[in-house]
């Protein structure tokens, strides 16, 4: 009996998800072209509710067209299949049920055989929840993950999909807004970038940015200068930010340049935020998955508010290049690895092996099935790496101990 594979895409956007529904169904049409293939639309709520729509031969004969495209087709929802009170206050769930057992009941009633998970890693520990639920009942269902984070912080994979061309589009948006330097004397811009508990993508950020100056041709005498377009800091959440220490560096620069750039890593300083709205009895707003909502607190707006005067800024300007980032289709760094990755993850949920396919930093790097318990998230981002401090070096910031 043919195969029924269901798909779905969780979390939040990076630029991998359409890609890596297209490679998938691609990869399946090749090697099990007789397989049924369905979507859960908005991820696990939709298996939840069974709203799932049916892959038709047409579609397969036009899912190339996915490439071109970011975002996800089927749609994503934040959704924790563990997370109880969050599913009954959302009506996902009646009270008194398993909602473990409402989507292993769904899959069954759908027919289906594997099911392919393309997520971070709260995607992917719900799916091994999932896994597990289904093996200790008996259900016969392969779950293979597919990683995906635009902040690269799954533990133990090297790369996730969809991060080098977030920091590409990062790094293009920067390029944009860093013009803005002179609308103003003394002007400080923040470019607040993603990485909730990782720096990676703020890093890479900057990485490929200051890459682009280094390609760039300038006239001082007229004002197009480096030291203006430079990046003049770069703050990630592992490293400790001593502002005093940071304003009194970073007024020279305004001082002698006329201009501030510093590209933040939207987790940098959460700590010191969170502690300031406890301290004033403010609520701090977190997500189902017990997140503090980012966008809700606005971290750009608070260090902006931090340096703007002790700068001596006469201009401030916050852009968060996220969502642009985010939702841009896969460059070809990006769907090399995302054809590699789903190929295999075709390949091993047909043979009936469960797991997350990634580049296992444990093995070598070595695109591999791993194991779900294996599985984790809030990998940090490495601040001793030779790249990295050169880099802060460059830029005349101390480099973390």
């Amino acid at each position: 009996m043919p195969n029924t594979i269901a798909l779905l895409t969780a979390g939040g956007f990076a630029p991998c998800l359409s890609s890596s529904l297209a490679a998938l169904i691609e990869r399946y049409t090749q090697v099990a072209p007789n397989a049924r293939i369905i979507a859960y639309r908005h991820g696990y709520e939709g298996l939840l509710k069974g709203d799932s729509l049916e892959i038709t031969p047409a579609d397969r004969a036009g899912i190339q067209r996915l490439y071109a495209f970011g975002g996800s087709p089927i749609g994503n929802s934040r959704v924790k299949l563990t997370n109880i009170p969050d599913l009954i206050a959302r009506g996902l769930v009646p009270g008194g049920v398993n909602p473990l057992k409402v989507a292993a009941d769904q899959l069954v009633g759908d027919g289906v055989t594997i099911l392919h998970t393309i997520g971070g890693d709260d995607t992917n520990t719900t799916a091994a929840d999932l896994a597990r639920y289904l093996a200790d009942h008996d259900y016969k269902l392969t779950v293979v993950g597919v990683p995906k984070t635009v902040d690269n912080d799954i533990v133990p994979i090297r790369q996730s999909l969809g991060a080098w061309t977030a920091a590409e589009h990062g790094a293009r948006f920067a390029a944009n807004i860093i013009a803005e330097h002179n609308s103003a004397p003394r002007e400080l811009i923040v470019h607040e970038i993603m990485g909730r508990n990782c720096g990676y993508l703020a890093a890479e950020t900057t990485r490929r940015y200051r890459a682009w100056l280094d390609q760039q041709e300038w006239l001082p005498n007229v004002g197009l200068a480096r030291e203006a377009w430079e990046v003049h800091a770069c703050y990630v959440p592992e490293a400790h930010i001593d502002i005093t220490a940071e304003s009194e560096r970073l007024k020279d620069v305004m001082n002698s340049v006329g201009n501030v750039n510093i590209f933040l890593s939207e987790g940098a300083g959460v700590d010191d935020i969170v502690a300031d709205m406890t301290k004033t009895g403010q609520s701090v707003p977190r997500d189902a998955f017990g997140h503090v909502q980012l966008d809700k607190i606005n971290p750009g707006q608070w260090f902006a508010k931090q340096f703007s005067t002790l700068l001596g800024a006469d201009k401030v300007m916050v852009q968060k290049s996220g969502y642009f980032a985010r939702s841009a289709p896969s460059n070809a760094e990006d769907l090399d690895l995302i054809r590699r990755t789903c190929a295999m993850a075709v390949d091993a949920a047909l043979a009936g092996e469960t797991g997350v396919v990634g580049m296992d930093e444990q093995a070598g790097d070595a695109l591999s099935v791993i194991a779900f318990p294996r599985i984790a998230g809030h990998k940090p981002f490495d601040v001793t790496q030779p790249w990295f401090t050169k880099m802060l070096a460059d830029i005349g910031q101390p480099v973390p101990a």
